[in-house]
């Protein structure tokens, strides 16, 4: 099913060794959201390049490469933070504390928050429907997920599950690029899936042109993602365990 343009505008801002601080721009309201910013300067520069003005932050969950530049994009814009509730007492930022259900909004963009502890026991995913984009932080990653930190496999397969069930065309912005390494672990847990090869050959691609490989979307994630295509816990955590070890 076709998809119609976002109203927003979203921006990989590549940090730290890895991360992704995505922003996320409303011409009509003017608003800008940073999500999980690790590091403010990068942010920072990112929305004075295009002159876009930070009104909020987002936070996935609480770890540190994810909300390490709250306070200081804070004192320089004095954004609204918002994040997941469950992990207030970690986030000591927070102006907003949500849970699942309640809603989140840029401009006139009203999106949702989906409970996906599991990397973290309160992390938080937040859809925004109407414009078929979701961030995962790191729960979901292109061909992966994150690793159980906090959480049971029991956990993760809820999480994902639920993503799953987001419609197909959804963009998946997550925490990092991880793609590559997700992807020849992929091609190894499950070396009959075609989709999943070539999902690795493109993402080499664009790694070697020195692009970002995300999004990705739910429908490309159930074709190629060895752990949302798990058919139980146990063996999405057979998965997640090899994964740990694995050195392809």
């Amino acid at each position: 099913m076709a998809v119609e343009p976002s109203v927003l505008e979203v921006v990989a801002v590549p940090a730290l060794s890895d991360n992704y601080i995505w922003l996320v721009h409303d011409s009509a309201s003017g608003e800008t959201v940073v999500v999980d910013p690790g590091e403010a300067a990068p942010a920072l520069a990112a929305a004075e390049e295009r002159g876009w003005t930070i009104t909020q932050v987002w936070n996935t969950h609480w770890h540190p490469d994810h909300v390490g530049g709250n306070a200081a994009i804070r004192a320089a814009t004095d954004a609204r933070i918002t994040g997941p509730a469950a992990e207030a007492g970690k986030i000591g930022t927070l102006d907003v504390a949500l849970s699942e259900g309640d809603p989140i909004r840029i401009g006139d963009v009203v999106g949702t928050i989906i409970a996906v502890g599991a990397h973290t026991a309160g992390h938080i995913a937040i859809h925004l429907p109407s414009e078929a984009i979701v961030f995962t932080g790191d729960t979901l990653f292109a061909m992966g997920c994150g690793r159980l930190f906090e959480g049971t496999p029991a956990d993760m397969f809820g999480a994902l599950a639920k993503l799953a069930a987001l419609p197909g065309e959804t963009r998946v912005y997550c925490g990092h690029e991880y793609t590559v390494a997700n992807g020849r672990y992929a091609v190894v847990a499950e070396p009959d899936n075609a989709d999943a090869r070539a999902a690795l050959a493109e993402s080499e691609r664009l790694r070697a042109a020195g692009l970002p490989t995300l999004p990705t979307t739910i429908g490309a994630e159930r074709a190629t993602n060895p752990f949302v295509r798990a058919r139980t816990a146990d063996e999405l955590g057979r998965r997640r365990l090899a994964k740990d070890g694995f050195k392809g």
